[in-house]
């Protein structure tokens, strides 16, 4: 199993997040003074939806320049898993604003408000342009980090909803249709709580030190037991620092005879971890068949 990884240059990504906190921006302010003065819920909604981008973008930001940090006495691993605490923070607000505007759309549904259908058009033209732009500056970047992904996937979602904005306030201009508004807020809705419940558990997942998705476990151990010289293995763990950085911790049990060659089954046990499952870091602990532990689990420290 291998992956391979176009590394973007860091001042490069920073660049490119700061030109879309600055869109974001100065299109929410715009959007939430428009859809203000339009009567329109649903160019609020998307308003909100691109104010939690740029305050996404931030923490986002601010995570990237963190990740780079070395480790330290005190941040012995490094900083690098503060990405995945952001772009936890980041699903959280997508699932958070999905609810609220669910309930906010429902309330104008049955009771749909006067809107000046040409701001909602305009307003949702120019905010679809910013979108789009966001979507491509982070696109690049989403494939290597599931901070940066977060954000890809608010912006493509914003994207999708200034489209329905702009359906929306045409609609309104030749037919009056008031309820539409409402109708595509809560379609938004719907589809920023899809994007929020379906990526949050990936990231939870890594949070909670879960073996990474694309291994499987049962198929390592089963490979290192087939090494000669090693009689079994257990207490051992899956994780990963962040999402591209597995990880493996085990004690191996050493037959007798081979308890002498400790350095070359070690070697044999890390060149398989890298080159079959592209674990490339491992702490392992050696015991001779007299004084293995007894009973132990496979997993865990049971």
């Amino acid at each position: 199993m291998s992956h391979e990884h176009v590394h973007m240059p860091a001042k490069t990504k920073d660049k490119r997040v700061a030109i879309a906190i600055w869109a974001n921006g100065v299109l929410t302010l715009a959007q939430i003074g428009g859809g203000i003065f339009s009567g329109s819920l649903a160019l609020i909604a998307d308003a909100l939806h691109n104010f939690s981008d740029m305050a996404s973008l931030v923490i986002a930001f601010a995570a990237q320049k963190i990740a780079r940090r070395p480790a330290d006495s005190k941040m012995t691993f490094g900083y690098g898993r503060i990405e995945v605490v952001a772009a936890l923070i980041n699903y959280t607000t997508l699932i958070i604003i999905g609810i609220y505007l669910i309930y906010e759309g429902g309330l104008r549904i049955i009771d749909p408000p006067q809107i000046k259908g040409w701001w909602v058009v305009w307003l949702g033209g120019i905010a679809l342009a910013v979108d789009a732009l966001t979507a491509l500056l982070t696109y690049s970047m989403q494939k290597d980090s599931v901070n940066i992904r977060a954000l890809f996937l608010h912006n493509l979602s914003d994207a999708l909803a200034s489209v329905a904005v702009v359906i929306g306030g045409a609609l309104i201009l030749l037919y009056d249709m008031r309820w539409v508004d409402p109708a595509i807020t809560i379609g938004i809705a719907g589809y920023i709580l899809y994007l929020g419940l379906t990526e949050i558990g990936g990231t939870i997942r890594t949070l909670m030190l879960g073996s990474p998705v694309d291994i499987d476990t049962d198929a390592v151990i089963r490979t290192l037991s087939n090494i000669e010289g090693v009689a079994d293995l257990h207490h051992v763990h899956f994780w990963q620092m962040g999402e591209h950085d597995a990880s493996l911790d085990a004690h191996v049990v050493i037959v007798e005879s081979a308890w002498n060659q400790l350095e070359s089954i070690k070697y044999r046990i890390k060149k398989t971890l890298d080159k079959e499952f592209n674990i490339n870091h491992s702490t392992l602990e050696f015991e001779h068949p007299d004084h293995l532990h007894k009973d132990a689990q496979t997993y865990g420290h049971g």
